[in-house]
Parts: structure tokens; C-alpha cells; sequence
């Protein structure tokens, strides 16, 4: 259902619809010297080196308020506020239930009326860089955050 594609560090996930669902940024490890990044990480990926971890980036919440020039009312402001708050209660459930060390929120880049959410996942096992394995790994995750109406 989920498909994935190397975008130079990180793949892009993409949904059934092919919308960008979320990206899964590979933790390479200490790469040196530094300036070869770029080749090095290529040259991992070549090779299906293993991964320990990485993270796994998606939207959040849509607020519904914030936009040049919206006009609303507190009727509307406080429904909005009360569905955030709901849903932010259903990803800290998910996140303690599903035994993730660390996240962080943030601002969407794409999107400043929605908040996106970095997981951290560590593997049970080292991960191949390769799209099938990535893509079979991830997708247990994107379908457990999917079955809990977070995406």
C-alpha cells in the first residue's frame, strides 16, 4: 500500500493515492570526512549497508485557523481547538503505546496551518538501505499510525 523513492538522504513515502504521506530519513551514522557526504551515502545505499534507526516524519494536525486573512468565529475557534486537542491526545496514546523512545514536533514545512511529528525508530534488527526492505518496515508503522486514524 505504501511506496517509497530515495530523494538524496531520505525517501519520500508516498500513500495508495500517490500524495507525499511522510519522508523516512535513514540515521547513516558518523560519516567522515563530512564534505563526501554525498558519496558515501550513495556509495551505502549501492552496497545495502545496514541501518540501525532513522526517522520517520508525518503530518500531525491541520488547525484549520491559521491563513492570511481568515476571518472566523469563536464558535468555529473552539470547535477547532477542541478536535486539536483530541487528536493530539490520540498521538500521545499512540507514541506511549507503541513504545516510541523519541519525537519532536514541529511547524510543517510545507504548511504553516499544521504541525508535523518526527518519530525516531529504532529496529529490532539492522535494516538493508534497500526500497524494499525500508519500504516493508516502515509500512508496519504508517499502518499502525493509518488503523489509529493518524494519517
Amino acid at each position: 500500500m505504501w511506496k517509497i523513492d530515495l530523494d538524496g538522504y531520505y525517501f519520500k513515502i508516498y500513500d495508495q493515492k500517490k500524495n507525499v504521506a511522510g519522508y523516512f530519513a535513514p540515521e547513516y551514522g558518523d560519516i567522515y570526512p563530512a564534505e563526501k557526504a554525498d558519496t558515501i551515502i550513495a556509495q551505502m545505499h549501492k552496497r545495502h549497508d545496514t541501518i540501525k534507526s532513522g526517522y520517520l516524519m508525518i503530518p500531525m494536525v491541520k488547525f484549520g485557523i491559521f491563513g492570511d486573512g481568515r476571518e472566523m468565529r469563536t464558535e468555529y475557534l473552539i470547535k477547532q481547538l477542541d478536535d486539536i486537542k483530541k487528536r493530539v491526545l490520540r498521538w500521545s496514546d499512540f507514541i506511549s503505546n507503541n513504545n516510541i523512545k523519541q519525537h519532536k514536533i514541529t511547524i510543517s514545512h510545507t504548511d504553516h496551518d499544521m504541525l508535523s511529528i518526527t518519530l525516531y525508530l529504532a529496529f529490532s534488527s539492522p535494516l538493508e538501505l534497500e526500497k524494499n526492505a525500508i519500504q516493508n518496515e516502515i509500512g508496519k508503522i504508517l499502518d499502525l499510525i493509518q488503523a489509529s486514524d493518524l494519517l
